[in-house]
């Protein structure tokens, strides 16, 4: 999903970069009102365990590539702003120390897994459990759904940037099928690593959990 140099033209690029930053002021203004050191060693511990997983990519054709993402997962833990910022180290530290991702590209790539990914991940867990009751059966689908569908939206956001900018080979009527159809099917996996570490965490650490 890391989206490289040269995929996009100036005009998305831009826009991209300017929704990010946006989201990402009112992100780090939220981090320093509501700083707690619990808080932050979470967010550090997360950010490095979802660093490891991205690590592991598939190229696509018309697409970009194929990985795990863990907005989800961080969206579900510290929140939809803490979860941006601990997505935002990660594919941070990947596009400037690894290249995985372009510069050019960064603002798409943070926008497709630091807030769709998160926000998406977050609002389907909340709301099942609101939709069902909290209990752990329901923990359990929100986290399986969440992580599911964070995945395939931040595929689709991908797909639609690359598929709709002039700079890169093909249209969305190949990028969106591609990128769509193959992390649907990842998804399935992402999902399921999601649910198992919220219910082990709400067992073992439920102190841990985001309550906002």
């Amino acid at each position: 999903m890391h989206i490289p140099d040269g995929f996009l033209d100036f005009t998305t690029a831009t826009l991209t970069y300017l929704v990010t930053i946006g989201y990402g002021y009112v992100a780090w203004r939220r981090f320093k009102v509501s700083f707690a050191p619990e808080r932050v060693s979470l967010l550090v511990i997360l950010s490095v365990a979802i660093f490891v997983a991205q690590m592991l990519n598939w190229p696509l054709p018309g697409g970009t590539s194929l990985h795990f993402v863990g907005g989800a997962l961080a969206g579900m833990l510290l929140g939809p702003l803490l979860g941006f910022i601990s997505l935002t180290l990660v594919v941070g530290v990947q596009c400037i120390i690894f290249h995985d991702g372009g510069i050019t590209t960064l603002g798409a790539n943070l926008l497709n897994m630091a807030i769709i990914a998160v926000l998406v991940g977050y609002a389907t867990f909340k709301f099942t459990i609101k939709l069902i009751g909290d209990k752990r059966s329901s923990r359990a689908i929100g986290a399986f759904v969440g992580g599911w569908l964070s995945i395939v939206l931040a595929g689709l956001a991908c797909g639609l940037e690359i598929g709709l900018s002039p700079a890169f080979g093909f249209y969305i009527d190949v990028t969106v099928p591609v990128m769509v159809g193959w992390h649907a099917i990842l998804g399935v996996v992402e999902g399921v690593t999601t649910s198992l570490v919220i219910d082990f965490i709400y067992m073992r650490l439920p102190m841990v959990i985001y309550k906002g």
